[in-house]
């Protein structure tokens, strides 16, 4: 468990200060563009990939091609458990956002934790973000078959049980048409390739428009 945990590349949690603080400082109420925050990890975090190819910027280009412009800010961590998203979400959100995707669980999987203390984490920050009033997209994951089918119905179980909180629209499965398919994903088998996530953007746009369309005009 240990070695598939690695594989989702655990790194410094900081290293991306830099880009991030770039991000916030575009998030500035005179901005046009909507401010949409990602909290993930190596999913969202475009791990083993050039920057243009990640999560991130695959998005914003999808949504800048159909004329909705956003500034996306950058807190994906590789190797973030649900722990962590909530750990740093007071940090992630001093500037503010618009909206959010949340992106976590893959790696509280990985490492076979508990899945009751994902779900008061994620709660915990579907809970921050909605007195916020900030719309969420939460995007589920599922636990690996190694794990046996108990432990991934009541992981699954998880998600569909934040999904009926008021605000917040679901997306079942991150890895929805891409998981387990060696054309669409990196030599690990657990992070999707530059067509991979290519195809996650090309699904979830709908409902990230969607999310987008609750923002209130600024």
């Amino acid at each position: 468990m240990a070695s598939m945990a690695a594989a989702y590349g655990v790194l410094a949690r900081w290293g991306k200060s830099g880009l991030f603080l770039i991000a916030l400082m575009a998030c500035f109420p005179a901005q046009a563009a909507v401010c949409l925050l990602v909290l993930g990890d190596s999913l969202t975090a475009g791990y083993g990939l050039p920057h243009d190819a990640g999560f991130q910027v695959q998005l914003q280009t999808a949504l800048a091609a159909r004329g909705k412009p956003v500034t996306i800010v950058d807190g994906a961590v590789s190797g973030d458990t649900s722990a962590g998203g909530r750990a740093r979400l007071d940090w992630v959100l001093a500037d503010g956002a618009d909206a959010a995707i949340v992106e976590l669980g893959a790696n509280d999987g990985l490492r076979g934790l508990d899945p009751s203390q994902m779900e008061a984490n994620l709660g915990v920050i579907l809970d921050s973000l909605a007195a916020r009033h900030i719309p969420v997209l939460l995007s589920g994951m599922q636990a690996l078959p190694n794990l046996g089918s108990a432990y991934d119905n009541e992981f699954r179980a998880v998600y569909v049980r934040l999904a009926r909180r008021p605000g917040v629209l679901f997306d079942p499965f991150f890895l929805e048409g891409v998981a387990a398919d060696r054309a669409l994903n990196q030599p690990d088998m657990l992070h999707p390739n530059a067509e991979g996530v290519r195809r996650i953007v090309d699904r979830l746009l709908p409902l990230v428009e969607r999310l987008l369309s609750e923002v209130p005009a600024k």
